[in-house]
């Protein structure tokens, strides 16, 4: 664990926090890209969010698309587990349940690319801050 006891420690955890947020090796906005917040809580994980943030990671690469994959803990949809959150530029997020490795591919090729909405998003029930 890092402790933090100057301003001087404080700057260097943000320039290398800041390099190594980066896609394609360069800089990016977070803002001008696809978000992908994938629930790793305890019924996530037994539920196999982590082999569908792997599928999303990989196939977004594989297809070009920009976007930052990240994790998050639990989002309160245990009965709709594994859960991701996604967010394309200028629009709202939108959550979306029961994802598996074929329910994600079909986010990546028709939200995430057309727009289109389909299927599985559940209502928002918490606030993103």
């Amino acid at each position: 664990m890092v402790h933090v006891k100057t301003i001087e420690d404080l700057k260097k955890i943000k320039e290398e926090f800041g390099k190594r947020i980066q896609v394609s090796g360069k800089n990016f906005d977070p803002e001008k890209v696809v978000q992908i917040k994938v629930g790793l809580g305890t019924s996530g994980i037994a539920s196999g969010a982590k082999e569908v943030m792997n599928f999303l990671r990989d196939e977004l690469e594989k297809r070009n698309i920009e976007a930052l994959v990240t994790q998050t803990g639990d989002m309160g949809y245990s009965y709709a587990e594994p859960t991701i959150e996604v967010k394309l530029p200028g629009q709202p997020a939108v959550v979306f349940g029961k994802v598996n490795i074929k329910k994600a591919d079909e986010i990546i090729e028709r939200y995430i690319k057309n727009g289109e909405l389909i299927d599985g998003i559940l209502p928002t029930n918490y606030l993103t801050i």
